[in-house]
C-alpha cells in the first residue's frame, strides 16, 4: 500500500493544524499551570488549608482561566451556537480532570504518607496535572469545542451528521475547500 503525494500533503496539513491547536492549548495550559501552583501554594503555605481541598480550590480556579483562554482563543474558530451545552461539557470534563488530578495528590500524600511540600507539589502539579492535562486536550477537542463540520443543514437541506456545515470555521486558518471538509478528530481516533 502506497501513499499517494495527494495524501501525504493532505497528512502534513492536518499534522500542521494539529500541532498549531496543540501550541495554543499548551500556552492556554502553561497559564492556567502558573494560576494553579500559585492558587495551590497560597491556600497550603498562606491560608494554611488541606492539601486536598488546596488542590480543589486551585484546580477551580485555574479551570475558570483556561475555560477563557480556550474558548476566546485556542477554539475561538469552533461552533459557538451551543455555548450553554459547550459550558456544561467543559465543567463535566474538567470535573473529571479535577478528581484525576487531585486522586493522585491524595493518593501520594494520604495513601502513600508522602506528606512534604515538594512531594504534595509533584503529585498534584506534575503527575496528576500532566494525566488530567491529557485526558483534557482528547475531551475538550473531542466534545466540548465542535467544529460544527459534519453537523447543521448541508445545501439540500438535510440536517444531522454528514450534512457538512462549516460555518466558514476553515477560512480562518487560511484553508482550502477541501481541507475545510476534512474533519481534524480523526487525528487522534
Amino acid at each position: 500500500m502506497t501513499i499517494t503525494k495527494g495524501e501525504r500533503r493532505t497528512l502534513r496539513s492536518r499534522l500542521k493544524r494539529l500541532a498549531h491547536e496543540m501550541g495554543k492549548f499548551g500556552t492556554v495550559g502553561a497559564f492556567g499551570f502558573l494560576v494553579n501552583v500559585a492558587v495551590f501554594n497560597l491556600c497550603i503555605h498562606t491560608l494554611q488549608l488541606a492539601p486536598v481541598r488546596s488542590g480543589v480550590i486551585a484546580t477551580a480556579v485555574a479551570i475558570c482561566t483556561n475555560y477563557l483562554g480556550n474558548r476566546y482563543w485556542t477554539y475561538r474558530h469552533t461552533d459557538k451556537s451551543r455555548m450553554r451545552r459547550e459550558a456544561t461539557l467543559f465543567l463535566l470534563f474538567s470535573g473529571v480532570g479535577m478528581v484525576i488530578e487531585n486522586g493522585v495528590l491524595a493518593l501520594s500524600h494520604y495513601g502513600f504518607g508522602f506528606t512534604s511540600p515538594l512531594a504534595d507539589n509533584i503529585a498534584k502539579n506534575i503527575v496528576g496535572l500532566g494525566l488530567a492535562t491529557a485526558f483534557r486536550f482528547w475531551s475538550y477537542r473531542t466534545w466540548v469545542f465542535r467544529s460544527g463540520r459534519g453537523e447543521g443543514t448541508s445545501r439540500t437541506g438535510r440536517t444531522g451528521p454528514g450534512s457538512g456545515s462549516s460555518a466558514g470555521a476553515g477560512r480562518l486558518f487560511g484553508l482550502t475547500a477541501q481541507e475545510e471538509r476534512e474533519d481534524r478528530r480523526p487525528l487522534l481516533k
